[in-house]
């Protein structure tokens, strides 16, 4: 079992930066994969980084692609999501996830064995 807990999310101006951190519990966390997804209001829960149980490999929606960053910190059970040059359509409640073992559908929510209760990022224009 894998407890997940998000923060640092907040209010920012566009153009501005965020970290958002997940913190997880277990003595296993270097052995999941990791994601972060968000949800805008209206609108269906969406893929945005996902991270490698090494923190090698590491993939993105296109529509975050060259402004966040995904990293993992193993010795401290945590992963973050570096977001720089925020735009007001990134405005949403984001999400972490872990999974044992990679997926090739990292995209996919179902992929995912445990979540995070989300972090609300505003972007404002």
């Amino acid at each position: 079992q894998v407890q997940l807990v998000e923060s640092g999310g907040g209010l920012v101006q566009a153009g501005g930066s965020l970290r958002l951190s997940c913190a997880a519990s277990g003595r296993t966390f270097s052995s999941y994969a990791m994601g972060w997804f968000r949800q805008a209001p209206g609108k269906e829960r969406e893929f945005v980084a996902a991270i490698s149980w090494s923190g090698d490999n590491t993939y993105y929606a296109d529509s975050v692609k060259g402004r966040f960053t995904i990293s993992r910190d193993n010795a401290k059970n945590t992963v973050y999501l570096q977001m720089n040059s925020l735009k007001p359509e990134d405005t949403a409640v984001y999400y972490c996830a872990a999974r044992h073992g990679w997926s090739s559908s990292y995209y996919l929510i179902d992929e995912y064995d445990y979540w995070g209760q989300g972090t609300q990022v505003t972007v404002s224009s």
